[in-house]
């Protein structure tokens, strides 16, 4: 039996459309970029977090962590003609800022396209000294014209401390979002381990849509970061309701981007947890792609999207920062096996 899976990599973190088989590898194929400055509906095209398609539409939700310093808080809709081997321009059809977003640095994005509505979170943040205040992370329901619809409740262990003592790192907060293909759970996973978590282990939180409350929680391993540089999750998607496609990236000039699959597996529930116990289980992972290695795409910037998009698709973004120095990215991969 031979089967292909083709992925796109795009300009942010995004939700599942419907289970995809995986295999042991994704090979990189073809990639479309943005102009810098490039701009639509009178907003700057930039700072692309996280990516979902929606499959009855036939179009993406893309998301900006523009902090309102460029334009509103807000995604954009868009289309991305895919073919087998190649990927042609992105053409960006709508934006909408997210009502009551205020300065939110936004991460996040699931389309729920059962229920008509996105999810969509802010890692949070915490005073600098300046007398900022503190921004707790958060996840909210939005409807599909970013009208607000509703928060979930974080589980205790996911709070941003004024004192920095405990909870989420400064920035480091609710990176990924993911629907599961069922509909009824959506999966949160902070970039860096909390502040009382050893290193190497950041925690994915679960929750019920319907009750909007989390459930379970479990540790992911983290791959030791190259020297002088942290890694961190910043992206994810879920291929079923324990699977998952995990982007870990380590960020700077010539920025280290693997994709990994992980289950939940024998994984401890870690939810009733502060800090994570000695004897932890984390779940398992594989890895599938390192498209820092020779053959990946050049450039290669900073990602921090992926979204299962039709026929087998999968798509990831970049995110550059609004910094003329870096580029948004839309990136197709192929994978085959016997």
């Amino acid at each position: 039996m031979r089967w292909v899976l083709t992925v796109v990599l795009a300009l942010v973190a995004g939700a599942a459309c419907t289970p995809v088989a995986t295999a042991d590898e994704l090979r990189y194929a073809d990639q479309t970029t943005v102009a810098h400055g490039a701009q639509f509906d009178g907003t700057v095209i930039g700072g692309l977090s996280a990516i979902s398609y929606h499959p009855g539409q036939r179009r993406y939700y893309v998301l900006s962590d523009d902090k309102a310093q460029h334009g509103p808080v807000r995604f954009y809709t868009a289309e991305i003609p895919l073919s087998d081997n190649a990927i042609d321009p992105v053409r960006f059809t709508g934006m909408q800022p997210l009502a009551g977003a205020g300065i939110a640095d936004a991460e996040g994005l699931a389309v729920d396209a059962v229920r008509e509505r996105l999810y969509w979170s802010t890692e949070g943040g915490r005073p600098t000294g300046d007398g900022t205040p503190v921004l707790q992370a958060w996840i909210r329901i939005a409807g599909l014209d970013g009208s607000a619809a509703g928060e979930f409740a974080l589980p205790a262990n996911l709070v941003v401390d004024p004192a920095g003592q405990r909870g989420i790192r400064p920035n480091n907060g609710v990176e990924g979002l993911t629907l599961s293909p069922s509909g009824q759970t959506l999966f949160a996973g902070l970039e860096e381990p909390l502040l009382e978590d050893p290193a190497s282990l950041t925690r994915i939180t679960a929750f019920d849509v319907d009750t909007r409350k989390p459930f379970a929680q479990y540790a992911y391993r983290l791959e030791p970061a190259p020297a002088g540089r942290s890694n961190g999750l910043s992206g994810m998607v879920a291929l079923s309701e324990t699977e998952f496609l995990v982007i870990e990236r380590a960020g700077g000039p010539g920025p280290t981007i693997r994709v990994f699959r992980a289950e939940i597996g024998a994984a401890t529930d870690t939810l009733v947890h502060p800090a994570l116990p000695a004897d932890v289980v984390s779940m398992t992972k594989t890895l599938v792609a390192d498209l820092s290695a020779a053959g990946g795409p050049t450039p290669l910037d900073n990602i921090e999207g992926i979204t299962l998009g039709p026929a087998g698709a999968v798509v990831l973004v970049s995110d550059n920062n609004f910094n003329p120095a870096q580029v948004t990215q839309f990136l197709l991969m192929r994978r085959e096996a016997a």
